[in-house]
């Protein structure tokens, strides 16, 4: 038969449409054509792929080859189609049975010796060739990840002799091992910080409602400690958030199996760029900020961010997705991150500490904290200070809560959420902040009047509101009270201006 064609899969953004792998042998100078929009990966298939059918004992036609990888228009890149052109050349000419590939999607890279190497976005393809019908199989390592999708038709493989075997009816591929997933993810025991119970409760707070938060206090204050232990605080994912979260973390190559259901935590560095944080790229890729899906980000040194770069996280603090445009592609990516920042006072960091060491004008104060501008802050849900710790606390013995503990509580609120509105108190909309956040006269009353002092907008009343209504959960309250708005209403104010 001088045409095959065997099933793959492309990576659109988090989609993974279907690319035919067609392949054609005819008479001639024997040559090696690719064609479909393949990038400079794809194209170097052509050596992987003849040394690797050589090595594993097949014959490679001294033909003229056309390989048209399909739909034209989808750019094409990576080595996932090492193993589909393979296969489908070997079909062409007669070396395994043809009708055995319509039965199957492929996916992987060859090595030169014919061994089968991982490939991204294996979980990403696996969650649509699910709705193919067809099987899929996969080198062991993305056959594993894969597996984690609950599709029961995957194999792993090896090599290509390994599929050629199978293909052939002679020795089934086996299906993927059972990842062993840990037991519990190894975060830092929040016991471990000392004094600092107001930052505390406002980090319990951000857990049991998914809000954003903002520290600010001088060096060595503990601001970095409090927020690597905030995913300690935070209950495992449920099945399907793994399962998002994972998929972007797939496409990159960045996603370990044994870790699925923990929460990513993602602490870029202040020199990172825009297309860094937010994704993008030819074709689009994910940013931090998606990396960090159903997890936390962490920005130390926040006015040290480039004041575009921060702007860029307005719309994905709002909304959870980001939608990259080029001028041949779109993708959008889901962005559902915990925001967790750290800064300085004042450029020198000692503002307002009792060792006098500040030397910082206002202007220089007022410039660095004009860094970070209103419509930014009006994002965050809180914001708070962080003091320098007195001696006597440091050299005392811990005696703080540890992350059991409060993860209980959360997981509690959490639990209360999920059961009113179906989802955190920090992504309600509106209409669902009226129907589930209205506080009683008391609040109400003491909310209008902090509005009027503090000049709140409109966002930031909404926000107060969410976060008293996770308050109100902590407490086991099925009602917003005035001591609730009240807490609420100190996480939006800031001392020193």
């Amino acid at each position: 038969m001088a045409l095959a064609i065997a099933h793959s899969r492309g990576l659109d953004g988090l989609q993974a449409p279907p690319v035919l792998v067609e392949v054609h042998l005819a008479n001639g100078l024997p040559t090696f054509t690719l064609v479909g929009l393949p990038d400079t990966e794809v194209k170097e298939a052509r050596d992987r792929v003849r040394a690797a059918i050589v090595n594993s004992g097949f014959e490679f036609p001294a033909k003229r080859i056309t390989v048209n990888l399909a739909p034209a228009d989808l750019p094409k890149e990576s080595g996932r189609f090492d193993l589909p052109i393979a296969l489908g050349i070997l079909a062409a000419s007669g070396q395994i049975p043809a009708p055995a590939l319509s039965d199957y999607e492929f996916a992987g890279e060859l090595s030169l010796s014919g061994e089968l190497r991982p490939v991204r976005g294996a979980l990403a393809m696996a969650l649509q060739t699910a709705d193919s019908g067809k099987a899929f199989i996969l080198p062991e390592a993305s056959a594993r990840e894969a597996a984690l999708t609950g599709c029961e038709n995957i194999y792993s493989a090896s090599s290509l002799l390994e599929v050629c075997a199978h293909l052939s009816g002679q020795n089934a591929l086996p299906r993927p091992a059972a990842v062993d997933l840990e037991n519990a993810p190894v975060f830092a025991d929040l016991s471990e910080v000392r004094g600092q119970s107001q930052a505390k409760r406002a980090l319990e707070i951000a857990a049991a409602g998914n809000h954003s938060l903002l520290m600010i206090g001088p060096p060595g204050s503990g601001k970095s400690m409090l927020a690597a232990r905030l995913p300690g605080l935070m209950p495992a994912l449920d099945t399907e958030a793994a399962k998002a979260s994972a998929a972007v973390l797939s496409l990159v190559g960045q996603f370990r199996p044994e870790r699925f259901g923990q929460r990513p935590y993602r602490a870029p560095h202040h020199t990172a760029s825009a297309v860094a944080l937010v994704g993008g790229g030819n074709p689009p890729r994910p940013g931090e900020i998606s990396l960090a899906h159903q997890g936390v980000m962490f920005l130390d040194e926040l006015p040290e961010f480039d004041r575009k770069v921060l702007e860029t996280l307005r719309e994905p603090l709002e909304s959870g997705r980001i939608h990259i445009a080029r001028a041949a592609r779109h993708a959008e990516f889901p962005a559902e991150f915990q925001l967790v920042a750290a800064m300085n006072p004042c450029p020198c960091g000692f503002n307002g500490h009792s060792n006098g060491k500040c030397r910082c004008s206002p202007d220089q104060i007022a410039r660095y904290r004009g860094k970070l501008s209103g419509p930014f802050l009006d994002r965050i849900d809180l914001l708070i200070e962080v003091p320098a710790l007195p001696v006597d606390t440091l050299a005392g013995k811990s005696d703080g809560e540890s992350s059991a503990a409060v993860r209980g509580r959360v997981q509690t609120a959490l639990a209360m959420q999920r059961e009113r509105q179906r989802k955190p108190n920090a992504r309600l909309t509106p209409t669902e902040v009226e129907t589930h956040c209205t506080p009683d006269t008391a609040g109400a009353s003491l909310l209008k009047q902090a509005s009027q002092r503090l000049d709140l907008s409109a966002r930031a009343w909404h926000r107060i509101l969410k976060v008293a209504r996770t308050i109100a959960d902590l407490a086991d309250s099925a009602a917003v009270r005035a001591p609730h708005v009240a807490e609420a209403i100190q996480y939006r104010r800031l001392s020193g201006g």
